[in-house]
């Protein structure tokens, strides 16, 4: 009787594993067919401050697609970031690369916002990269882009702006399942360099300190600042100042990922301490009406115009079985 009770356990657990290898792999086939027909393209909004935009008046979104790209076989453009140097505007972005199957570092440029001319690949690495976050410190322009499948955080430094990137420094180096290497966001602030990333096995958001640019960097005493949320935790886009207040953007990963932006409000920022609040019950940024952004929208790269007014590089989803 034991030996037959012991059989029919054993069958038992057999057949519970089988369905959940089969709802597993079900799963993975669901978000590997989602991800085929999910086509990003970068548009531009507008707004009296970094956490109210819309659509920006006279312009013709999406500014940049896929189809701009003359030489790579790119399925999609997206995580757009921005930086005005020599009165020109400079777009770096992620492009799917269908090819290689890796994320690259595109490129393209503007003279009125409006226009944009596509150039080139400026960043191609071994492994993926994605969110190119650039900036400039001293005269001299930086770029963060995410490369967690390198298990690093890597400072870029341009050797020469736009199209020549060299690696200087690792910021952060580890297994990625336990170090938080994903979309890194930095921002000067009093004095210290803030570090946020973000780790997606605990959906943490954490952050590190520095006195210098390249480090050494520690882990701040309150870090992870945002725990165990798929809602808030994973940076959206660029940390800004506007005034006095520093912004950050979360990009929401439900009801599926990439659907839409939160803008908070930091209220305390040194390297012993961290507040934030959220601007809005509302999302910065979120699915639109019109075909390019019908699915979601995840990026936020704020910038102020000399007459006062904000314009954000903002990234919007659909699908690619929809027409446009």
């Amino acid at each position: 009787m034991m030996t037959l009770v012991l059989g029919i356990i054993a069958i038992s657990l057999l057949v519970g594993l089988g369905l959940l290898v089969k709802y597993r792999i079900e799963r993975w086939r669901q978000k590997q067919r989602r991800q085929q027909n999910d086509v990003w393209s970068i548009g531009l909004y507008e707004g009296p401050d970094p956490v109210t935009l819309a659509p920006a008046p006279g312009i013709s979104n999406p500014i940049l697609t896929a189809q701009d790209v003359t030489d790579a076989p790119a399925r999609f453009v997206a995580d757009p970031f921005m930086i005005e140097r020599d009165g020109q505007f400079h777009l770096f972005f992620e492009l799917l690369n269908t090819k290689r199957k890796m994320g690259e570092i595109g490129h393209a440029i503007s003279d009125d916002l409006k226009t944009w001319r596509y150039s080139r690949v400026v960043l191609r690495e071994r492994f993926h990269l994605s969110s190119p976050y650039v900036f400039e410190h001293d005269g001299e322009i930086y770029m963060i882009p995410e490369c967690a499948k390198s298990k690093s955080i890597r400072l870029y430094k341009a050797a020469s702006f736009p199209d020549d990137w060299r690696p200087i420094v690792t910021l952060l180096s580890g297994d990625k399942r336990e170090v938080p290497l994903l979309d890194p966001s930095v921002v000067f602030h009093d004095g210290h360099w803030y570090l946020f990333s973000y780790m997606r096995k605990v959906n943490n958001l954490h952050l590190h300190v520095a006195d210098s640019l390249t480090g050494p960097w520690r882990e701040h005493p309150a870090s992870p600042v945002v725990r165990n949320s798929d809602h808030f935790a994973r940076p959206g886009g660029r940390v800004v100042k506007s005034a006095a207040v520093l912004y950050r953007f979360a990009q929401d990963g439900r009801p599926r990922y990439g659907s839409k932006a939160w803008g908070f409000r930091i209220t305390e920022l040194t390297p012993t301490s961290y507040r934030e609040e959220p601007v809005s019950d509302t999302p910065v940024v979120q699915a639109g009406t019109e075909g390019w952004n019908n699915e979601g929208m995840h990026t936020v790269d704020p910038h102020r115009m000399p007459d006062g007014r904000w314009i954000a590089l903002v990234d919007g989803l659909r699908n690619g079985n929809m027409a446009k």
